[in-house]
């Protein structure tokens, strides 16, 4: 027995995101998911920074944060800008910011 949907739902299903839209979602879901690159998204919270700054201040080697920049960059979720031979990353946009606090708003109100 097939079920059609409520033609009340038929608006919701409209107004939802196309499948398209939903997989880059979830690709930009996954950046997320790695700490070593919330680590440096959280870092790039407070200022723009070079990659020694970013290894001096989170521990890591040089080669682990450029790999993960690479990634955050690919994903447009962080920026770059030259100066002389130093290159300083920053967050590509208020939505990136937007993410990381409504993210940290949830797990504080939850407590987990």
């Amino acid at each position: 027995m097939s079920v059609s949907p409520l033609p009340e739902s038929r608006p919701i299903l409209s107004q939802m995101p196309s499948d398209p839209e939903l997989e880059r979602l979830s690709e930009v879901f996954k950046i997320f998911s790695d700490n070593s690159r919330l680590r440096i998204i959280a870092a790039l919270l407070e200022k723009e920074l070079c990659v020694y700054d970013l290894t001096q201040a989170l521990g890591m080697t040089q080669s682990a944060v450029s790999h993960q920049l690479r990634l955050l960059r690919n994903a447009h979720l962080v920026k770059t800008r030259r100066e002389g031979k130093s290159i300083f990353y920053s967050l590509d946009d208020d939505h990136v910011v937007t993410i990381m606090s409504q993210g940290l708003a949830h797990i504080r109100h939850t407590g987990r």
